[in-house]
């Protein structure tokens, strides 16, 4: 079992050479996940088996926001239990030494269907579905622009941007535990969060072109 000093080093090669100390955020929650990793490790939790629970979990938002009523501001907290399972599965990874291409893939792939699906809720709650699928469009190029640039020689992460995984879930969560709370209207606040989203991809996406232009120039 690595420590928790190889964790953040090994999370630091995989991310391309950032060093998650260097933030206060950062670094205090990847502590965080590996305390809840390590008993997954030792037990023999296989990784890829939590990347498909998280999804399947951040289907059931998707469900609770359709049933409507107080069933969306239990949503927000499943939110942010997937928003977990999402640092979890790769935490596992490193420290049981199962680090795999596929899992990489498969950890992608379920973070853009949860991505989509959080979206759907807010949308089932009362958000513009033009508003959504735009927010959508974006989250989805910020990963593209961010890939490309791997492809062609980026070997960092470039920049942590405003648009983040964490902060996309921590924004949806927000606002459903708003339209939870406040059930007559519960269509203003899954609007307003679905703005914020829309907001938060346009200047990640403005910071991280920015950034990769620098770099790649």
């Amino acid at each position: 079992m690595i420590s928790r000093e190889a964790y953040l080093g090994r999370w630091q090669e995989l991310h391309g050479g950032y060093d998650p100390r260097s933030s206060r955020w950062v670094g205090p929650w990847l502590s965080f996940i590996y305390a809840l990793a390590r008993p997954l490790a030792r037990v023999g939790v296989v990784p890829d088996s939590v990347t498909v629970f998280g999804g399947v979990v951040s289907a059931a938002v998707a469900v609770m926001c359709w049933s409507g009523g107080r069933w969306v501001l239990l949503a927000a907290f499943v939110v942010g239990a997937a928003g977990i399972l999402d640092s979890l599965d790769g935490a596992v990874a490193v420290v049981s030494n199962r680090v795999t291409r596929w899992g990489a893939v498969l950890d992608s792939l379920t973070d853009r269907v949860s991505d989509g699906l959080y979206l759907l809720a807010l949308w089932l709650v009362g958000a513009p579905a033009g508003l959504c699928v735009a927010a959508g469009a974006l989250m989805a190029l910020l990963e593209f622009v961010r890939a490309r640039a791997a492809a062609v020689g980026l070997s960092e992460v470039g920049v942590i941007t405003v648009g983040e995984r964490p902060t996309r879930v921590a924004v949806v969560a927000m606002f459903l535990l708003g339209s939870g709370i406040y059930v007559g209207s519960s269509a203003w606040w899954a609007a307003a969060g679905a703005w914020a989203s829309l907001a938060v991809g346009i200047v990640a996406l403005f910071q991280l072109v920015a950034v990769v232009r620098h770099r790649l120039s």
